[in-house]
């Protein structure tokens, strides 16, 4: 009598592995694209805060009081030094996309204000300034902003246009 070697695996085997890897990726998926977007809303936070701090730094050293009227300004070096205000990936144009996310910066330029010392000329700076985080995807519904005071606000649509360059936002909430 022979008996029949039992080595590798049987198609059923095979099919049971699959179905099992099937129901834990159909529970693994909504939680991973929850975590990429909370991932996407902490770089946007994050980004903001950088431009808030970019823009004191400015207003402090180049400025003469003034603050960048765009991204790209802040991007630029002033004179003696290779670094601008901001990284190199925030200053690529005046509306950059980071992280799920679109990021701009707006200030009003000021006919009174002084040239700046990265190049930005007479009347060209502004007295305040906003910026905003709006994401990219529309299943995504949270929306980041702050302005010369340096509070971040989150609302569930743009607050582009909403957003004072001064004081407190009439809709959104505050974030702690």
């Amino acid at each position: 009598m022979r008996t029949r070697n039992a080595d590798g695996f049987a198609l059923i085997d095979i099919l049971f592995v699959l179905a099992i890897m099937g129901v834990l990726s159909t529970i693994a998926l909504p939680r991973l694209l929850v975590a990429r977007q909370s991932a996407g809303a902490a770089s946007a936070i994050g980004s903001l805060r950088s431009l808030h701090s970019a823009q004191l730094t400015f207003a402090l050293t180049c400025g003469g009081g003034f603050y960048a009227p765009n991204l790209t300004t802040l991007g630029h070096a002033p004179a003696g030094s290779r670094e601008g205000f901001v990284s190199a990936n925030l200053a690529t144009s005046d509306s950059v996309s980071r992280a799920g996310y679109v990021i701009q910066l707006e200030g009003v330029a000021f006919a009174g204000s002084p040239g700046s010392c990265n190049g930005l000329g007479n009347g060209s700076a502004a007295q305040s300034w906003h910026a905003f985080a709006d994401p990219v995807s529309s299943d995504n519904t949270r929306y980041f902003a702050t302005n010369v005071n340096g509070s971040i606000w989150e609302h569930n649509a743009t607050l582009n246009g909403q957003l004072p360059e001064v004081g407190e936002s009439p809709v959104g909430h505050l974030l702690r």
